[in-house]
């Protein structure tokens, strides 16, 4: 990616990215997964100069904990339900910042959103060049970030599927016939369809 590539990653493939990426060459995982136990220094010895987008999270040591860190918003934190749970896009100047204009946009500007191994982030753990593109401000959470690495870009998008809230393990794919204009989706298809978008080229 930092010769130019994209990522775009959602649910734990985004914190989890970054916690590796930090703990490169420390033993953080327990004996149950390796076979060695992790290093009791491994929290001191993050190194956060090579994350993404992430800094200052503490690792969850638990390994019958269904988390990764506390970078995830814990839902008794996020104090949302089914009902209520939705994050704002923010809106970007095509001029100034043509990448964030591209990745938000969408039909609406209120998105509903949707549970996963990794919900949404911690806003106090987000690097501070990372450009937020959606929150829930009212939970201290953001849900959608976008930043550069290199020469290349990437994205991270909290959740797991848009248009089924809890999508539970072993449940059916969703039919996405049935959604056709869905804003949560339409997320994701900006990421599949930024890196084919190119500059025009100026006149002189």
């Amino acid at each position: 990616m930092t010769g130019g590539g994209f990522l775009f990653a959602m649910c734990s493939a985004t914190d989890t990215y970054d916690i590796a990426l930090a703990a490169d060459g420390v033993d953080m995982v327990a004996e149950m997964y390796d076979g060695d136990p992790a290093d009791p220094a491994a929290q001191q010895k993050l190194d956060f100069a090579n994350t993404f987008a992430f800094q200052n999270f503490l690792l969850e040591r638990n390994p019958l904990v269904y988390e990764y860190s506390n970078i995830d918003m814990q839902p008794r934190e996020r104090g949302l339900t089914e009902q209520n749970d939705f994050f704002e896009l923010f809106e970007f100047s095509a001029k100034w910042d043509p990448i964030p204009t591209m990745l938000t946009q969408n039909h609406v500007s209120t998105v509903k959103g949707f549970l996963g191994q990794t919900t949404a982030f911690r806003s106090n753990l987000v690097k501070p060049d990372v450009v937020v593109m959606g929150e829930t401000k009212t939970a201290g959470e953001v849900r959608y970030i976008h930043g550069v690495f290199g020469q290349g870009f990437w994205t991270f998008y909290g959740g797991h599927d848009p248009e089924d809230y809890t999508h539970q393990v072993g449940e059916e794919p969703t039919d996405l016939n049935l959604h056709p204009n869905s804003p949560g989706y339409r997320l994701i298809l900006n990421n599949i369809l930024f890196p084919a978008a190119k500059k025009k080229k100026q006149k002189t």
